[in-house]
């Protein structure tokens, strides 16, 4: 979400007030993100999120918003994307297709115990099951298809250690798709990016809240597993060593299960796809790393972090611990 257009104030009030949100009071370019430009906007109504697709074209759009307009219909907290008079959810700003979504309120917790893993872990579960009858498909974006093609670009750029598991990492990964295991796993619509920056919460009223989940703009159809591998890489590893840690892996399972319980051969294969994830996030940091765009505001990520992960996943493969300490696989 780093700044890549600059966006005057006369044009963001002009797109404000001609979705009825008001007059613009205050604009703020955010810092935090590497792939679109986004902005706080404050106007007399309220508090707004503006973003400019960088990447995304205007075709592509109605799929991510209408994904959150449907989710927040089943109860899931979402933004809300703004249309404007047509009913139309993709505006235009400095040339490049954009949305307005309402802001959520709260904050991140970036060191989560396990009641955060725990209420992140349920509302997943909640917001994949809320997404199984959405009528739009749209392949994942940043899937398996994307680190094939991506590969060759940043291989120039590691050492010979990194080159080979990096190669080896995208064979493993093409066969686990391929094979019947694979290709059983339930699929539907996924975030792919609920990292701890993409989740709000809330003490104000007493212990904390979950708020709600935002970003969806690498959402896509994949299999549901994807997405809980990717929250436990984030949620519940070590920021120094990658390693998972088993209280709140075992808290954000454990709550995800009782919204969706897994299949038998999503424990099997939930080792494989924590690796699938930590694979997917380690190209697109190597990517962004080595080959930046320029931007106004532009943190790009250390991809070592990742490439850790990896390598502890490989080493040390995790399945989580039914309750009562059983873990039999049932189909």
């Amino acid at each position: 979400m780093a700044v890549y257009t600059e966006v005057g104030f006369e044009q963001a009030d002009a797109l404000l007030q001609r979705l009825g949100l008001g007059a613009l009071t205050d604009l703020q370019g955010i810092r935090s993100g590497i792939e679109n430009t986004n902005y706080y906007a404050t106007t007399v109504q309220g508090q707004w999120v503006l973003t400019l697709f960088e990447r995304l074209g205007a075709e592509q759009l109605p799929y991510y918003l209408q994904l959150m307009q449907h989710l927040a219909a089943q109860g899931i907290p979402v933004p809300a994307p703004q249309a404007d008079a047509r009913g139309g959810l993709v505006h235009a700003v400095a040339g490049k297709p954009a949305s307005v979504v309402t802001r959520l309120p709260g904050s991140h917790r970036l060191r989560p115990d396990a009641d955060h893993c725990a209420q992140v872990g349920q509302m997943l579960g909640r917001m994949h099951l809320a997404g199984a009858d959405f009528a739009l498909s749209q392949p994942h974006l940043r899937g398996l298809a994307w680190w094939v093609e991506t590969a060759p670009v940043v291989l120039p750029h590691l050492g010979p250690a990194q080159a080979a598991l990096l190669r080896e990492e995208i064979a493993f990964q093409q066969q686990l798709a391929a094979s019947p295991a694979g290709q059983a796993l339930p699929r539907g619509p996924i975030h792919a990016d609920l990292f701890r920056d993409n989740v709000m919460f809330d003490d104000t009223a007493g212990p904390d809240r979950l708020c709600g989940f935002f970003d969806f703009y690498f959402a896509g159809t994949d299999s549901w597993l994807f997405d809980l591998a990717v929250c436990l890489n984030d949620w519940c590893s070590d920021a120094h060593t990658g390693a998972l840690d088993e209280a709140r892996a075992g808290a954000f399972v454990a709550a995800y299960e009782r919204a969706r319980p897994l299949t038998g051969g999503e424990r099997r294969a939930l080792p494989a796809m924590l690796r699938a994830a930590a694979l997917r996030f380690w190209i697109s940091r190597l990517w962004d790393w080595h080959l930046p765009r320029s931007a106004a505001l532009l943190q790009p990520k250390d991809p070592g972090h990742f490439e850790r992960v990896l390598r502890q996943r490989i080493a040390q493969p995790w399945h989580p611990q039914r309750a009562g300490g059983l873990d039999a696989p049932r189909a």
